[in-house]
């Protein structure tokens, strides 16, 4: 089932922080990309955590991310009714200041339990000021909702927001508990040495003693705040494990689904090429579709459903793959609700 409110998700992570496992958070690029996530989540008996950037609305929303926000809010509020697990929605990297109108679009909408705003390119008093704005305006249209911030610099591409790895630097963990009493966010994202988007050949010092350190620091403080960790897909498995151990709840993931997502359809469709491609000395007549032509397409393979039906399961498989490292697994309390 779907989870709209804040307060699910919530007691979701603190289950998660008592019992140390961590989640996936997942974001959905295709409709596809949902229906493969949402299979390996039952099947292994793990709630989901999705996400939406602003840059994939507008994909949903032919260019307008204020149509597509609610379009997926519809789409994903179906498909999740039936299944026997929680799914919640995460709206990732809101980048302030310049992404007031749609961080507005997205409290309209309610189809978030938790959004990511994001000013960690800015100075840390800058950062404070527009997050600590935007959880008050979130707070104030929906108390439940959770909001998420980072503090620190993470490496890489995240929409249209670049970071040079020289750039990326770690979160400290005494600016943590100061960044989190001033702003008042119910989750914290930091930086540890991963990277956005794709990481192989980058030597990266990833470090799970600074989590650690941080959510050390705000359990001190008084401060039940998970831990996020973003650019995930470049972490080996036993690094995961590691931020688990030292308090991470949160991961976030894009760029392997996308990977998986066109992988998977590269390889259906060279094993299949003669079935939707015309064989040498055969006119490549698309427009008449080979109506003059001994050869035809085989439409077992160009359906849309045959390849996409393969991509369901490849990342059914990867999503039940991370859970089980997370220890997510069989730890669903969509029954609960």
């Amino acid at each position: 089932m779907a989870y709209h409110d804040g307060d699910a998700l919530a007691s979701t992570y603190a289950a998660a922080r008592e019992g140390g496992y961590g989640f996936f958070a997942s974001n959905v690029t295709h409709f596809d990309v949902l229906l493969g996530l949402l299979d390996g989540a039952e099947r292994v008996g793990s709630d989901l955590v999705v996400q939406l950037s602003r840059e994939s609305a507008a994909f949903y929303g032919c260019g307008d991310p204020d149509v597509g926000l609610d379009a997926f809010g519809a789409y994903l509020e179906r498909v999740a009714a039936g299944a026997d697990v929680g799914v919640a929605c995460n709206v990732d990297h809101v980048h302030l200041p310049d992404q007031w109108e749609f961080l507005d679009a997205v409290v309209e909408s309610d189809v978030p339990s938790s959004v990511m705003v994001d000013a960690s390119d800015r100075s840390f008093e800058e950062n404070v000021d527009l997050v600590r704005d935007a959880t008050a305006r979130l707070h104030a249209a929906d108390p439940d909702v959770l909001v998420e911030a980072e503090l620190g610099r993470v490496a890489g591409t995240e929409g249209s927001t670049e970071t040079a790895l020289e750039d990326a630097y770690y979160t400290d963990p005494e600016a943590s508990v100061e960044f989190v009493e001033r702003t008042g966010v119910d989750l914290l994202a930091v930086s540890v040495g991963t990277q956005h988007g794709v990481a192989s050949g980058v030597d990266l010092d990833v470090r799970p003693d600074i989590a650690r350190e941080v959510d050390a620091a705000l359990r001190e403080a008084g401060h039940d705040v998970p831990l996020v960790v973003h650019g995930a897909s470049g972490l080996a498995d036993e690094q995961v494990r590691a931020f688990v151990d030292a308090g991470v709840r949160k991961f976030n993931k894009n760029t392997r689904y996308q990977y998986e997502f066109s992988r998977t359809l590269a390889d259906f469709y060279r094993e299949h090429a003669d079935a939707v491609r015309p064989p040498e000395g055969v006119a490549d007549d698309r427009e008449g579709f080979f109506a003059d032509a001994d050869w035809a397409p085989d439409r077992t393979y160009f359906h849309p459903h045959a390849a996409t039906d393969r991509v369901h399961e490849r990342l059914a498989d990867v999503y039940a793959d991370l859970a089980e490292l997370t220890g997510s697994a069989g730890q669903s309390r969509g029954s609960e609700r």
